[in-house]
């Protein structure tokens, strides 16, 4: 408790932390998942490569960042996270320059493995287990304000990336994110991360190397997993397949774009709620309702309810503060010595889902329709509240 306090105590500003990671969580977010929503059009018809396999690129980044999360992980609880978003945020530039140069489809898909190095450094999970690790089992509201930060992050960057890809093309819009990443984000990470003391390292390294868990954990761990395994499963196939889904449903492009527009709203005004009144109750209550209110969207989306912005609004919501219940979460239930190398575990089977997923998605949809692939998103929704609601028996055990 002493190492925890005094990270409290003598820890830097809240609001220059979260503000510094708050605007490079934008722009890794913006410029690595969100990227290939605006640029694979331009990327497929300027190269001649197939669309899906253009979008593919993401999938590899995604699994790169995966495998590496553990060590990841391990690398902040012994170092801080200062040096490790500092190299994720070379290694996103590095990636994004060789995305713009790639000549040919496999160099393309190194370029993206590149990326997703920077991306296993440098999104969500490491920013979390930076803050644990310097806030300590006090993380809690600046793992939340982060996440108001990165729910801008598709706001914010369609918007530029269209705006770049038409006057510049998609190479040139790579590098200008390459750029943003060397001349904002890594000042940002290296100016306002506090270096780790070397007391606080050599603490952090032994409970890095003692961070089993124990007796009755594991049971915990792997609900844990799964609960935030599945969502990411379904927020990266609903991301991927949501406008064709609408569409086909009768919806015009026009107003399945509108409805879509709800989701990242209510993403955001979910997540301010849950800042105002975290303090009241323990974030497994937050994965919860996070679960039950994607349920109810995905419940609403499969029998095409009449009103389809209603279930967008509370699935983005449920969304919302799922992303803060899986950083918050952890912290909680196994305390902040070991927060960064269990959220490097936990990583690994999420960002695999997410990779993965849009694929399989895709798939369903296209052998057998719209009413299959909202049917099987409904089913591992309510699996999910099930997962919740176990989780939180064993949480009521063990506390």
């Amino acid at each position: 408790m002493a190492v925890t306090e005094s990270r409290v105590i003598g820890g830097p500003d809240r609001r220059v932390v979260v503000t510094a990671l708050g605007v490079t969580q934008i722009f890794a977010w913006g410029s690595t998942f969100y990227l290939l929503a605006v640029l694979a059009p331009y990327v497929a018809r300027d190269t001649g490569w197939r669309y899906d396999l253009v979008v593919a690129g993401a999938s590899v980044g995604l699994l790169v960042a995966g495998i590496l999360s553990p060590r990841v992980g391990r690398l902040i609880a012994n170092h801080g996270g200062r040096a490790v978003l500092a190299v994720g945020a070379m290694l996103l530039a590095s990636g994004l320059a060789a995305v713009g140069l790639a000549p040919t489809l496999p160099v393309y898909w190194l370029a993206w493995a590149i990326v997703g190095a920077g991306m296993g450094a440098g999104l969500y999970d490491a920013a979390f287990s930076t803050l644990g690790n310097i806030y300590g089992s006090h993380a809690r509201g600046a793992i939340t304000a982060v996440t108001l930060f990165g729910g801008l992050a598709s706001t914010v960057c369609w918007p530029l990336s269209a705006f770049l890809v038409e006057r510049l093309g998609w190479r040139d819009t790579c590098f200008v994110y390459a750029g943003l990443q060397i001349f904002l984000c890594l000042p940002l990470h290296l100016v306002a991360l506090p270096r780790s003391a070397e007391r606080e390292r050599s603490q952090n390294r032994s409970d890095a190397s003692a961070a089993r868990l124990q007796s009755g954990e594991p049971i915990v761990f792997a609900i844990l997993a799964a609960v935030l395994t599945i969502g990411a499963a379904i927020l990266s196939t609903v991301g991927t397949h949501l406008l064709p889904l609408l569409q086909a449903r009768g919806l015009d492009l026009a107003f399945a774009v509108g409805l879509g527009a709800m989701v990242g709203p209510s993403q955001v005004g979910a997540r301010v709620i849950e800042m105002l009144a975290s303090r009241h109750y323990h974030p497994v209550w937050t994965m919860i309702a996070s679960s039950l209110l994607v349920a109810v969207g995905a419940i609403m989306l499969f029998f095409n309810a009449p009103v389809i912005s209603l279930a967008l609004i509370l699935y983005g919501a449920g969304n919302g503060i799922g992303s803060i219940a899986r950083g918050t979460l952890p912290l909680a239930l196994f305390g902040p010595q070991r927060y960064p190398v269990l959220m490097g575990r936990l990583a690994l089977p999420l960002l695999v889902a997410m990779a993965i997923s849009p694929y399989l998605g895709g798939l369903v949809f296209a052998r057998s329709g719209a009413d299959w692939t909202f049917g099987i998103l409904m089913v591992l929704a309510l699996a999910n509240v099930l997962l919740a609601a176990a989780l939180r028996l064993l949480v009521i055990r063990k506390g």
